[in-house]
């Protein structure tokens, strides 16, 4: 069982700085939170301007995010969200990728 994002969606604000960078430039804290969560940044760039890119690689960025987190939610939730709330969603993920606790990942050895 999952557990919930540790930033709330509308909670934008609790973060002004990243906030604020991501109203003036989303598309580097786009990069950044790709980056961050296992992806590349400069692809990410490049596909936040492409329309369909962008929603491919704005779903597989917060898949990663919400795997690294052990956090519940599909990708039919995160593409209403990517969709209709897109600064949110990244500032979400970017301060869930500074500040949260990632879950410790079980290496077995066999």
């Amino acid at each position: 069982m999952g557990k919930d994002w540790d930033f709330g969606l509308f909670g934008c604000f609790g973060d002004c700085g990243l906030c604020i960078i991501t109203y003036i430039v989303p598309c580097y804290v786009f990069g950044k939170n790709a980056e961050e969560s296992g992806g590349s940044f400069c692809t990410s760039c490049l596909c936040f301007f492409v329309p369909i890119g962008n929603l491919c690689c704005a779903l597989k960025t917060r898949g990663r995010v919400r795997e690294r987190f052990d956090i519940d939610g599909g990708c039919c939730g995160d593409l209403l969200t990517v969709i209709f709330c897109t600064p949110c969603a990244i500032v979400q993920e970017g301060r869930q990728l500074k500040n949260g606790q990632p879950v410790a990942q079980v290496v077995s050895r066999d």
